[in-house]
């Protein structure tokens, strides 16, 4: 249920960001350059494939010229408190999850110098940090 409802969203997002874009007659390239991304994120971002950070949405809204709430004109209420309690059951069943609290032992049994590149590696992985 969590990845469905959270896959709706995106996809929605993804139309509206598309949208958009298309209104302004920007190209992704254009659209990434004013962001200072590669065009494949802008791609990814309207297929669904990535999911778009809040300050990710704070910053096309920006070049975009609306709202941060024009990204979510048109979701039904029913997705918006599906959403809303995914997060909520999400983020309680990672933080309780002894691989959870494990990964945060070690962590913090490391020096401050290796605790910072070991985030910076891991957000590197994720895709956070841009090369």
């Amino acid at each position: 249920m969590v990845g469905d409802s959270m896959d709706e969203i995106d996809i929605h997002l993804g139309r509206r960001l598309r949208r958009r874009r298309r209104l302004l007659g920007l190209t992704q390239q254009e659209l990434a350059h004013a962001c200072g991304v590669r065009f494949q994120q802008i791609q990814k971002y309207e297929c669904a494939a990535n999911r778009m950070s809040a300050a990710r949405l704070w910053q096309l809204a920006e070049v975009l010229e609306v709202p941060v709430s024009y990204f979510y004109e048109g979701l039904t209420r029913d997705q918006r408190e599906s959403l809303e309690r995914d997060k909520a059951s999400s983020s309680t069943e990672t933080l309780a999850s002894k691989e959870t609290q494990d990964l945060i032992h070690a962590y913090y049994q490391l020096g401050e110098r290796p605790r910072r590149r070991l985030l910076d590696l891991a957000k590197a992985m994720n895709g956070e940090i841009e090369a």
